[in-house]
């Protein structure tokens, strides 16, 4: 599933929701792309801590791919990049 471009305050509860639709009819891993948001607040944190928390709750393995550095940033300002990190791919040595 992909996030859509923007997700702010007005998408976040029907984006939640699908998501987490999503998330339950779903078995094994759950692929959540992030790499089209491009306007967002603190309510995208808001939705990805949802996915982290349906995820955990049906037993499937969540991974966000494509979070962009904003999101990151923004994540580590709330204190969240732990939480989040769980989710996110390794980053390799260079």
């Amino acid at each position: 599933m992909s996030l859509p471009a923007t997700l702010t305050q007005a998408q976040a509860a029907s984006v939640a929701r699908e998501l987490q639709a999503a998330i339950n009819n779903k078995q094994g891993v759950f692929v959540l792309d992030t790499s089209a948001i491009q306007s967002f607040d603190s309510s995208a944190l808001a939705v990805l801590l949802g996915a982290c928390r349906a995820a955990a709750h049906g037993h499937v393995q969540l991974q966000i791919t494509g979070l962009p550095a904003r999101a990151a940033q923004l994540a580590a300002l709330y204190g969240l990049t732990d939480i989040l990190a769980a989710h996110l791919p390794a980053k390799t040595a260079n």
